[in-house]
């Protein structure tokens, strides 16, 4: 199907020599929101990496917003970092610059040149997550939540068709929580931006149902339940 954005087929998801999960088989379509469940150990980031072309795939057949992985190098991994974002749980914000200089920095790294367009779209991301005003703040002046917004807001650059968001209400209290979710779930069904969140959160899962896909015993299983866990 064309708006598929992520296609897994029979893959098999290596840490090192190391097999984490086999026989991968998933789907993942244009402005979804898919949760990746599952206790820590079972997978999950490790899935995740592979999708971004930090882990290679060695086995199995596996296209990410139109790359194939099996085809992958360390040459195209830019490319395809160009066409998803990626949100972490620990912000990974650069502590030495402020925020527009952090996100300036990513733009200049994905191959933007002009200083006016990159501006422009800088402010365009922070006004869309809700920190128009905060672009000359260094990242130890912004609270928690402030930080994960600046982390999506980063994801957002490049316009992605998919995020990948590893824990991203991982160290955050549950009013903030909320806010980023509510955030996320506004840029896929706004954007037709399709995302794909790990968490063992089932809090947040309770609040903010989606579909949702378990790692388990080296084994991925779709449409899990969360009375399954």
């Amino acid at each position: 199907m064309q708006d598929a954005i992520i296609e897994l087929k029979h893959i098999n998801v290596y840490q090192g020599t190391n097999l984490v999960l086999q026989d991968v088989n998933l789907k993942v379509q244009k402005g979804e929101f898919v949760y990746l469940v599952g206790k820590t150990g079972t997978g999950k980031s490790s899935l995740l990496k592979t999708l971004y072309g930090d882990l290679p795939l060695k086995e199995g057949d596996c296209t990410v917003v139109g790359f194939n992985l099996r085809e992958m190098d360390w040459k195209k991994v830019p490319f395809l970092r160009r066409n998803l974002g990626v949100v972490f749980q620990d912000f990974q914000l650069l502590t030495d610059r402020n925020v527009n200089d952090n996100l300036k920095f990513v733009l200049r790294a994905t191959g933007w040149k002009d200083e006016k367009l990159m501006d422009e779209k800088v402010l365009d991301v922070l006004d869309k997550v809700g920190l128009k005003s905060k672009g000359f703040k260094m990242p130890f002046e912004l609270s928690g939540g402030e930080q994960q917004r600046v982390d999506i807001a980063r994801a957002l650059l490049n316009s992605p068709k998919l995020i990948l968001a590893d824990e991203p209400t991982g160290n955050l209290d549950p009013e903030t929580s909320d806010e980023i979710m509510q955030l996320l779930f506004h840029i896929s069904r706004d954007y037709g931006t399709a995302i794909v969140m790990a968490t063992h959160d089932y809090i947040v899962i309770n609040k903010f149902p989606a579909r949702m896909v378990r790692t388990e015993r080296g084994r991925v299983i779709d449409n899990a339940s969360i009375d399954m866990v």
